[in-house]
């Protein structure tokens, strides 16, 4: 029976932890006006006939806090990097020099930080919701179980004891995205 208990805690305890990584990628997309080369992440580039990510046929860095720069490894690409950009829809305009595409991302304004600060409320909410559903599927293995009625107890309080230390986190992994996104 212990082993059967353990292995339910540690399958809900890996669960969890997937759903605090998503977090953090989703996070990681929601951008704090500071220009990083993980905003261009989602962006497609038709390359000879098929759809490649952006960093397999570029360089992506920054220059400097609101200049981001795309050097592809072929100049060819420039007009389908520029392309590529403007239908990731992510509100940058791309500009080529005929060298590389140069991207401008502008500051963010107060209204706009509110709504990225809620967006990532949303998104800490969904990681939440997923936890608690870890939760619910882990307390009715336990229950399927054929043990004593304290073993069970004990059990469901380790459970919501790993509940109680996720939602901590995720509350933690907001607080600092919030300051990060209210900064200006």
């Amino acid at each position: 029976m212990k082993e059967e208990i353990d292995f339910i805690l540690e399958t809900v305890k890996e669960q969890m932890e997937t759903a605090i990584s998503h977090l953090v990628k989703e996070f990681s997309n929601i951008r704090a006006g500071k220009a990083s080369p993980s905003m261009l992440r989602s962006v497609m580039v038709d390359y000879y006939g098929s759809n490649t990510p952006l960093s397999q046929v570029a360089n992506v860095n920054t220059l400097d806090a609101h200049t981001i720069t795309v050097q592809p490894w072929e100049k060819s690409l420039i007009p389908e990097i520029e392309k590529g950009i403007q239908l990731a829809n992510l509100g940058f305009n791309p500009m080529n020099n005929g060298e590389s595409v140069i991207i401008n991302v502008p500051i963010l304004t107060e209204e706009r930080r509110k709504d990225l600060a809620k967006s990532a409320k949303n998104e800490g909410e969904h990681a939440k919701i997923s936890i608690r559903n870890d939760r619910k599927d882990a307390n009715n293995e336990l229950k399927k179980l054929d043990i004593s009625e304290d073993l069970l107890k004990n059990s469901e309080l380790d459970v919501q004891d790993l509940t109680d230390k996720f939602i901590k986190k995720i509350d933690d992994l907001y607080d600092v995205k919030e300051i990060e996104i209210m900064k200006v």
